[in-house]
């Protein structure tokens, strides 16, 4: 269920919100009845620095061992970004 709650009550009643977000609710905060923010779970199964690290190992598959980039990819024969 989607859960509409002004940002007063939304601190009043935190706890309560927390509880309704682990039970698999979805909680929208307002203010001046319009939405600005959403409370939601952490996938349990998230690690943002396991995946973070599975991402540049696997990102550097290609690259020879000390390899290096003056990033020059980046920029056009006259030295501007692309």
């Amino acid at each position: 269920m989607r859960i509409l709650v002004e940002v007063t009550e939304a601190a009043a009643r935190f706890e309560e919100l927390i509880e309704l977000v682990l039970r698999g609710d979805a909680i929208v905060i307002c203010r001046d009845e319009r939405p600005i923010a959403t409370l939601m779970p952490i996938a349990k199964t998230a690690n943002a620095e396991l995946g973070f690290l599975e991402l540049a190992a696997e990102g550097r598959k290609t690259v020879p061992p000390g390899t290096t980039s003056d990033h020059s990819d980046l920029y056009d024969e006259h030295g501007l970004p692309i």
